[in-house]
C-alpha cells in the first residue's frame, strides 16, 4: 500500500517526531505545505526510506515575499532529484485568505500556483493540486498546461469527474478517509475509471471510519484501500494492485531506485 499524501512533519502537524504510524506500507509521499515544511520532508525522506519527499506552498499558506519562497523551493528541486512531486499547490476560496489579500482579491494565489506549476515543468515533475471552493478556477489554470498531477481530496462531485479527465491520461483523482463515511463520495468513486485513482489520508485529517474523529496516521490509508475494493466489488489484493500502480506511474516510484 502506497500513502499518496500525509502531512507528517513535526513543525506543522501534531505528530511528536516518529510518532506517525507506517507499518504495512511500502511508501508514503510527504506533502509540502510551505518552504519550511518541505525543506523537513527532504530531510524526513533521507531517514526512512518509505518516505518520499514532495515540496510545494499550500495556497493558504502564502505570504507576501512569495517569490523567495519559490526561489528556495526551486532550490530544493535543484538539490534533491529524489523529490517525487510539486504540491500541494492550488486555489482555495474557502476564506478570506491573511495577507498580502484584500478580501476576495486571490491573484497573487493564482500566481503563486501558476510558478509552481512552472516549477513543476522544469523539474519534470507532477502536480500535488489542492481545490477548495475554486475547483472550475483550477481547471482553468491546468486545462492546456501539458502538466501531470492529482487533485488532492477530489471533491467535485460526479459531474465534474470528467472535467479530470479531460485534463489528460496523467491526471488523477485522490481519494481520503471521508469516503468510509460520505455516501456522495462512493457514487463519485463509482464513475472514476480505474487506472486513474489513488488512495490518501491526509494525515493527521480525514480520518476513516473506524477512527473518526483521533488523529490520522498513514497506516490507515488501508480503510480507504478496503472502501475502495468494496465498491469495486473485488478483492482487496487486486484493488491493492491497480491502486499501487497507479501511484508508482504518476510518481516515478521504482523500488530498485530506492534500496
Amino acid at each position: 500500500m502506497i500513502d499518496t499524501h500525509a502531512h507528517i512533519n513535526p513543525s506543522k502537524s501534531p505528530f511528536d517526531k516518529g510518532d506517525f504510524k507506517i507499518e504495512g506500507l511500502e511508501y508514503v509521499i510527504l506533502s509540502g505545505a510551505n518552504v519550511e515544511d518541505s525543506t523537513r520532508n527532504v530531510e524526513l525522506s533521507k531517514t526512512n526510506k518509505k518516505l518520499l519527499a514532495a515540496v510545494g506552498i499550500h495556497p493558504q499558506e502564502i505570504i507576501s515575499n512569495y517569490e523567495l519562497s519559490i526561489t528556495n523551493l526551486e532550490k530544493l528541486l535543484k538539490e534533491n532529484p529524489e523529490i517525487v512531486a510539486v504540491g500541494e499547490c492550488g486555489l482555495d476560496y474557502s476564506n478570506p485568505p491573511k495577507s498580502p489579500f484584500d478580501k476576495g482579491d486571490f491573484q497573487e494565489m493564482e500566481e503563486l500556483f501558476r510558478q509552481q506549476i512552472g516549477l513543476a515543468k522544469r523539474y519534470n515533475k507532477p502536480l500535488i493540486v489542492h481545490a477548495r471552493k475554486a475547483i472550475e478556477e483550477v481547471f482553468d489554470i491546468l486545462r492546456g498546461s501539458n502538466m501531470r498531477g492529482v487533485i488532492h481530496c477530489f471533491s467535485g462531485g460526479k459531474k465534474r469527474v470528467q472535467k479530470v479527465l479531460d485534463l489528460g491520461k496523467d491526471w488523477y483523482f485522490g481519494i481520503d478517509g471521508n469516503l468510509t463515511y460520505e455516501a456522495g463520495l462512493v457514487e463519485v468513486v463509482k464513475v472514476i475509471p480505474h487506472d486513474r485513482l489513488l488512495a490518501e489520508t491526509d494525515s493527521p485529517e480525514l480520518t476513516p471510519l473506524p477512527f473518526r474523529g483521533q488523529k490520522n496516521n498513514p497506516s490507515y490509508v488501508k480503510y480507504v484501500y478496503q472502501k475502495i475494493a468494496k465498491i469495486w466489488g473485488m478483492e482487496f489484493e487486486e484493488a491493492e494492485k491497480i491502486l499501487d500502480e497507479n501511484a508508482r506511474k504518476l510518481f516515478g516510484i521504482f523500488t530498485s531506485l530506492r534500496m
